[in-house]
């Protein structure tokens, strides 16, 4: 028995390696980016019911964890305050260095608001460079200003 989605995510982790899935093909299975698709099999989206069989039947997992995949998650995958693993601290440093300047760069192009994380979407690339490829990252968020009540 299934107690909690973050078994679920163990179980498709195990399968990837074992059966040398890559994320873009768990993306076309179900026709959409590999980048919310490796979101969602890391428990941090919910699949419909169509997608979470696509999922299951490529990943072989049972139908307990099939319904777990369709239970809205619990959002935030780290652990910790400041990420150990040094890909996710860079992005973490990306953030605490120039956090204020996205701020304010946004709020002098659009007002007092936040860019969304839920109207949203990611595009991840390889960039070739002779001086060594670089890590090509788009966010797209849609942008929500405060309301006075």
């Amino acid at each position: 028995m299934i107690s909690h989605r973050d078994e679920v995510t163990q179980m498709i982790l195990s399968a990837k390696v074992l059966k040398g899935i890559k994320w873009c093909d768990a993306a076309k299975a179900i026709k959409l980016s590999k980048e919310w698709t490796t979101a969602a099999c890391l428990g941090q989206m919910t699949f419909n019911k169509s997608q979470a069989e696509t999922i299951g039947e490529l990943f072989g997992l049972s139908d307990e964890a099939i319904a777990w995949l369709q239970v809205a998650p619990y959002k935030g995958s780290l652990a910790t305050a400041v990420p150990t693993d040094p890909l996710i601290y860079r992005w973490y440093e990306v953030v605490n260095v120039y956090g204020s300047s996205i701020k304010e760069l946004i709020h002098e192009e659009f007002g007092d608001g936040i860019m969304s994380a839920i109207d949203f979407s990611m595009d991840i690339q390889r960039e070739e460079n002779p001086n060594g490829d670089r890590v090509n990252v788009v966010l797209s968020g849609k942008f929500l200003p405060y309301k006075s009540y």
